[in-house]
């Protein structure tokens, strides 16, 4: 994990905006299949949205804390069931943090 200044998360906000879910958590949860395409995504966009459908809100933030843990990936905002997660690629940063 790594930490993020208030100005940082601001702007990953405002890029954020516009995007879509890459990645949709259903019915079977977290599985080996999800985690891997989260990686992918992580890797590719750096700044990714992923919608949790899990009812239960103590379950949307157990799988979203699972994710972060997981992947290394910081939370920058969750909104109802969509969270948005950012972890920096060093080989091939894609976004310029000020």
């Amino acid at each position: 994990m790594f930490s993020l200044t208030n100005p940082q998360k601001r702007q990953l906000k405002a890029l954020a905006h516009p995007r879509k879910p890459v990645v949709i958590i259903g019915d079977n949860g977290l599985t080996d299949a999800v985690m891997q395409e989260i990686e992918i995504a992580l890797d590719h966009h750096e700044l990714i949205k992923i919608r949790v459908n899990a009812e239960d809100r103590a379950a949307r933030d157990g799988m979203i804390l699972e994710i972060c843990a997981a992947t290394s990936a910081a939370q920058i905002q969750r909104i109802g069931h969509i969270a948005t997660l950012f972890r920096r690629n060093h080989e091939a940063p894609r976004i310029a943090l000020d």
